[in-house]
């Protein structure tokens, strides 16, 4: 069992790797003539910032010799990945829809998974220089005024100074905030949409991109998301810790059990996620 003394030194590695992917994408992000778009085989689209990230990750945890199970590395075989008793699981660039549309509503995603359980997560949001880490039984927190950068090279002490723990909120919401992704939303979405505005008419609904959905809902600012749309669980293991951490809870729908990672197939089922205070 990896102990904290393992995880402490692992999250410098976490950490950069984080960083210097969201410096990729964004010298990227300035010029959408560079984008290079491209279709991948679940016709969702991919970029060369995705390509990027990928292999600044790829390099920055290189050192660490754990396994990496990448997006941009899903063609790994589950022979080889279904034993692993630790890995890598990464999106290095999630909500590339809203990276191409120009919203500012993407992240970087590291999970530092444990027996097919994340024990240390990382979500960056590059453009709001917000960075999210979680520690599984130790909280998660959000530390501001990180900066993209390609040599990024915190230490543990530098990433522990000023962090916030989550959530920011200290109670619930006068007026419950749902939110729904702002690109992949079906029927069903409306009808759990409108299921939760039955009992809180008040409600509010936000549309956001990306994996950025958990963190505002670890912080206590969302207090409810529903997806019906497939997610890959490279979408959900890093921002799945930050918000348990901070109280809440993530359940997949209809059968309310919790997430299973590295399945032979490694798509997530429909799921509905909740903050520490939410009424609905």
């Amino acid at each position: 069992m990896i102990s904290q003394e393992d995880k402490r030194h692992l999250l410098p590695s976490l950490f950069n790797a984080a960083v210097k992917a969201g410096a990729a994408i964004m010298k990227i992000y300035k010029n959408s003539d560079d984008y290079d778009i491209g279709v991948k085989s679940d016709k969702t689209p991919i970029t060369v910032a995705d390509r990027s990230a990928h292999r600044a990750i790829k390099d920055a945890l290189g050192a660490t010799r754990i396994p990496i199970l990448s997006e941009e590395g899903r063609e790994m075989l589950y022979d080889e990945r279904r034993n692993w008793d630790l890995f890598w699981l990464v999106d290095p660039l999630d909500g590339t829809v809203e990276f191409i549309k120009g919203n500012n509503e993407f992240t970087v995603n590291i999970a530092l998974m444990e027996n097919n359980e994340c024990v240390a997560s990382a979500v960056y949001v590059p453009y709001l220089e917000k960075m999210y880490i979680a520690d599984r039984g130790a909280g998660s927190f959000v530390k501001r005024g990180v900066r993209p950068d390609a040599n990024a090279s915190y230490t543990y002490e530098q990433i522990t100074e000023d962090l916030c723990r989550l959530p920011l909120a200290r109670g619930a919401n006068q007026r419950p905030v749902i939110a729904v992704s702002r690109s992949h939303q079906t029927p069903e979405t409306a009808e759990y949409v409108e299921s939760a505005r039955q009992r809180h008419p008040e409600a509010e609904i936000l549309e956001q991109g990306s994996s950025y959905k958990f963190c505002l809902l670890a912080e206590g600012a969302v207090d409810y998301y529903v997806r019906t749309t497939h997610t890959y669980e490279w979408d959900t293991a890093a921002g799945e810790l930050i918000l348990l951490e901070a109280g809440g809870c993530a359940r997949s729908l209809p059968d309310n059990e919790p997430f299973r990672y590295n399945k032979e197939d490694l798509r997530n089922p429909w799921f509905v996620c909740k903050s520490k205070y939410c009424l609905l």
